[in-house]
Formats: C-alpha cells, sequence, structure tokens
C-alpha cells in the first residue's frame, strides 16, 4: 500500500492518496484508488487488470504523477 499526503504552503489544506493493489477471485488484480481531504470521508475507484505486474505497473504511473502534483 502506498500513501501520499499533500500539503499547501500554509498548511491548512491536506489532502491523502492511497493506493492498493489487491488480487481478485478469477486471478485478475486490482488497483484501489482512494483519495480525499484528510477528515472527511474518501472517494474510491477500482482499475483491473490480468496480471499482478500490469497493476504494479499502472500503480507505479500513479505514484510518480502524483509525486509530481506534490504529493509526498
Amino acid at each position: 500500500m502506498i500513501n501520499l499526503i499533500w500539503r499547501n504552503k500554509i498548511g491548512r489544506a491536506t489532502k491523502f492518496y492511497r493506493l492498493d493493489i489487491v488480487p481478485g477471485l478469477f486471478g485478475d488484480w486490482s488497483l484501489v484508488h482512494e483519495w480525499g481531504t484528510i477528515g472527511e470521508e474518501a472517494l474510491t475507484r477500482v482499475d483491473w487488470f490480468q496480471t499482478e505486474a500490469e497493476a504494479k505497473d499502472a500503480r507505479f504511473a500513479v505514484h510518480m504523477e502524483k509525486a509530481m502534483a506534490g504529493y509526498e
């Protein structure tokens, strides 16, 4: 699981983004995205992949995208 945090420059707004890879029931894999403002209910999206390697590649791509946007 990857947990990322974003803070604005004055430290008031704090957002999170969480990525987790989960095996499916039929040999497939999912990449679960959860995001939102800390202290509030999260939004969730699930992307499905045929292999764990594909899910890991997608997780890496999202992780790098969020890092470029200022998430730590």
